[in-house]
């Protein structure tokens, strides 16, 4: 199915703390539709966007936000609204994947690994003395299902936003502190020290892997956006049969979750290399020195013909999740 005769809206930007990385994403496509010869242009998904597909008569949308309401389905349901085919998962299943609570619960439902954790909600800590009685109840509780370290992070953020490491029972209190700065619930799991593998999938089927080797304690948002700070190695350096496990774990969280286009899945293999999903990532990040698109690179599909594939299913699909 041509993609150059459609027009193009390129959704970016919008409200969410990835901002700044969606519009570089943003961007790349962007330019790399127009080398095509694509009919395409850059919409900012801001309060206006409504008016603007309509103004622009976009034929196809072209989601490239990161977090917030982008990726959390509710961009694509006014897309369903407006009956404009989009690129990427569902509202269903954009808003699963973004709610870290939700997919862990389904992955569990379908026997996909996750590490042990546990769901906090603001609203039951209180203030004060309460609210240091109900951490130390809760520091005895966590003890009571898996040791230290924990990870502790929001419920519905992307890009390791507000994620942090307790490995004593002091780093607790804060730790939660700046998760519940991005919501109103965090998610405490298991620390797994191992290898982070992240699969491309592309359509329902598997393009490759990448290892993430970040110099810091884990891979933070700043050792995923500032040079240097993280070593990638394409293929993994892992043994065949523990990447065929990895990979086909990643496309059972890929489905279980309904997920069309193309997504992410980052898993962490520990040292017997048995793979725990972290998250499935619907929008990933799409600038030509991004993960998937150096994972499609692999697998024979630069980054123009990555966009074109991405397209093509939408368009099959046509407006409807």
């Amino acid at each position: 199915m041509p993609v150059t005769n459609k027009k193009i809206g390129v959704i970016m930007g919008g409200t969410s703390a990835e901002r700044e990385i969606s519009i570089k994403s943003g961007t790349a496509v962007f330019n790399a539709l127009r080398g095509l010869g694509c009919d395409a242009v850059s919409l900012d998904a801001g309060n206006g966007i409504c008016e603007a597909l309509k103004k622009e008569n976009i034929e196809v949308a072209f989601l490239i936000l990161h977090g917030g309401c982008g990726e959390d389905g509710s961009i694509q349901g006014l897309l369903e609204v407006l009956g404009i085919p989009y690129t990427g998962s569902g509202v269903l299943a954009s808003a699963l994947a973004m709610d870290k609570e939700a997919s862990k619960k389904v992955f569990v439902y379908h026997g996909i690994p996750v590490a042990p954790f546990l769901v906090l909600q603001s609203a039951d800590f209180g203030n004060g003395d309460a609210r240091e009685n109900k951490l130390k109840a809760l520091c005895s509780r966590l003890r009571a299902g898996f040791e230290m370290p924990w990870v502790v992070k929001p419920a519905t953020e992307g890009s390791s936003i507000g994620v942090s490491i307790v490995r004593d029972e002091s780093s607790l209190s804060p730790a939660v502190e700046k998760a519940f700065g991005f919501g109103r619930r965090a998610v405490i799991e298991k620390y797994i020290k191992g290898r982070e593998i992240q699969v491309g999938i592309l359509n329902n089927r598997v393009l490759g892997s990448v290892e993430v080797r970040p110099k810091s304690e884990f891979y933070s948002y700043e050792a995923k956006y500032i040079a240097g700070l993280t070593e990638y190695i394409l293929p993994p350096e892992v043994g065949p049969e523990a990447l065929r496990k990895a990979e086909a774990t990643a496309l059972s969280a890929h489905t279980a979750l309904d997920c069309r286009g193309a997504t992410r899945v980052d898993l962490i293999l520990d040292g017997e290399c048995n793979p725990y999903v972290l998250e499935v990532n619907t929008i990933p990040g799409m600038t030509e020195t991004s993960l998937l698109p150096k994972i499609a690179g692999l697998s024979g599909l630069d980054f123009p013909a990555l966009l074109e594939e991405i397209l093509r299913e939408a368009l099959m699909r046509g407006g409807r999740g």
